[in-house]
């Protein structure tokens, strides 16, 4: 049968519905009649920048232009935010509070409208996109309600506002919910908006965010051109960063000659390994739930590390699962479906654009190549697209048992529906395959005696470990980071998060990865 798009969802009307919200931010004659984002700097909404086209990787097909500003433009905007974080300083908590209150209340009302955009913008799933809106709303009202305490040990802000740039996977429970708690802390906001997806979900956020009043900054442009500013402007009060172990090791080079505060979160090979362990039937659930968004998130497990004496038992378990995986366009539906109907329920939709699925696709076959054994590789065949659409960015799920050393896949996190599975045969060989990427934020450990696993554990490189079970960024108090190469600076989450970027004479130093000293909060 046919499929067409759910009634309501075309782009067109999306966009149409963005632009209705908040038309303050858009500019309606751009280049080639394509609407183009405009940037909020200096206080307001301003047509400034180059524009560039941004493409969906649902379909390949524009969505809007991309204002991208130049360096001198983003100094000019860092200079007005430093002039807004004084006086957003000043203003007493429970000032503060009420407008993020009227700013997340703002967003709850169009809450699905953002979930939609991030729909076209990044290929989520609609219940993973919508997941995404519910956690920074919801993750933020619970700092609302305990802020006081958070800041009662005399807490002020940093000197300077906090400057955001951030991956484009999470733009509302990672980026917007950071942003949202620093400004309750009572620091003004500069974000970069992610290059690759999320602009227009961000742009609508932001022009909520300052009708209610908030010292926001979002801005577009180029990383490397925009980061000498972003990152090393002497009014800087702190980085925040979350992307890869590239990027992130060009930040942090960055700020070695400096004492800026900064939260770097990189990414790492998070592992789960299979040691003296029958629990197969809760194993497969927490499989089935890794798929989730085709693993293009720092917490995802690529990695399986699995007993020799297990490996049939596991594959036993694991084929299945990997083989009811579900994607494809995320909007499409069956002729009979009507308005009211739910949205298909797939595991994911394409990777974020097509050139990281080409990328993806040859490290397969890279390591393929160099001896890695191929278990399963799945087909775009049978999944849900729409006639003639373009595919480009889709990749069906791989297994890949044993990729060779010299492989990328070996030693780095694949950012996509691809798992490698390594053998051992003793403990030590189990905690070394584990530890390939020197440093993670998570791992996970199944194993029947809990006991075992928890002195395993001990010797993983990874912030948070899992026994029987997932670990993930985790919500409202619990703390996040990472060990080793994963994440540099201040831990957050929780109080932590707060404690970050506030200062206080009387505070201990702050849990994270530092160059004169690691310190680990309990996890």
């Amino acid at each position: 049968m046919a499929l067409r798009l759910a009634d309501g969802t075309a782009w067109p009307e999306i966009l149409a519905r963005a632009v209705q919200a908040t038309p303050e931010a858009f500019d309606l004659d751009g280049p080639g009649g394509t609407v183009t984002l405009r940037n909020l700097m200096t206080g307001a909404w301003q047509s400034v920048g180059t524009p560039t086209p941004v493409r969906t990787p649902v379909d390949n097909t524009v969505l809007v232009n991309l204002a991208r500003v130049d360096a001198d433009a983003a100094r000019a905007a860092v200079g007005f935010a430093t002039e807004q974080h004084r006086d957003w300083a000043d203003l007493p908590l429970a000032a503060r509070k009420v407008r993020v209150g009227d700013a997340l209340d703002e967003l709850s009302r169009h809450r699905d409208l953002l979930a939609l955009l991030l729909v076209w913008e990044i290929g989520k799933p609609w219940r993973l996109a919508c997941a995404d809106v519910d956690r920074a709303l919801d993750g933020v009202r619970w700092y609302v309600e305990e802020i006081d305490r958070m800041l009662a040990d005399g807490r002020e802000p940093l000197a300077g506002p906090v400057s955001n740039i951030a991956s484009w996977n999470y733009p509302m429970s990672v980026l917007v919910h950071a942003e949202l708690v620093q400004l309750l802390a009572g620091n003004a906001v500069i974000a970069k908006t992610p290059s690759q997806g999320g602009a227009v979900c961000l742009t609508v956020a932001h022009a909520l965010m300052r009708r209610a009043g908030l010292p926001a900054t979002l801005l577009s442009g180029g990383g490397e051109e925009l980061s000498e500013v972003l990152v090393r402007a002497p009014e800087i009060g702190a980085v925040a960063f979350v992307g890869g172990r590239s990027n992130g090791g060009k930040v942090a080079a960055a700020l070695l000659d400096t004492d800026k505060r900064h939260m770097i979160e990189q990414e790492g090979l998070n592992a789960w390994g299979i040691w003296d362990f029958s629990q197969w039937e809760s194993l497969a659930a927490h499989l089935k739930k890794g798929f989730e968004y085709g693993k293009q998130r720092c917490t995802a497990y690529p990695r399986f590390v699995v007993q020799r004496d297990l490996v049939d038992q596991f594959l036993d378990t694991y084929l299945p699962v990997v083989r009811s995986v579900r994607f494809g366009h995320p909007l499409a539906v069956d002729e009979d479906w009507s308005q009211g109907d739910p949205l298909p329920e797939l595991d994911f939709g394409p990777l974020i654009s097509a050139a990281k699925a080409d990328e993806l696709r040859r490290k397969v076959e890279e390591a393929v190549r160099g001896g890695a054994v191929p278990l399963y590789r799945g087909k775009l065949d049978r999944a849900p697209f729409l006639p003639g659409q373009d595919t480009s960015a889709y990749v069906a799920p791989s297994v890949l048992l044993a990729p060779p050393g010299r492989s990328r896949l070996m030693h780095a996190e694949p950012f996509g529906p691809v798992d490698t599975i390594v053998v051992v045969d003793t403990p030590d060989e189990l905690l070394a395959a584990m530890n390939a990427s020197n440093g993670a934020l998570v791992a996970s450990l199944a194993c029947d005696d809990e006991e075992e696993a928890a002195k395993l554990a001990v010797d993983l490189q990874a912030f948070k470990v899992g026994i029987n079970r997932p670990r993930s960024r985790g919500d409202r108090a619990e703390p996040f980071g990472g060990r080793g190469a994963s994440w540099k600076g201040a831990f957050v989450g929780g109080d932590l998060l707060v404690h970050a970027v506030t200062v206080s004479p009387s505070a201990p130093r702050l849990y994270g990865n530092f160059p004169d000293y690691n310190s680990y909060p309990a996890t």
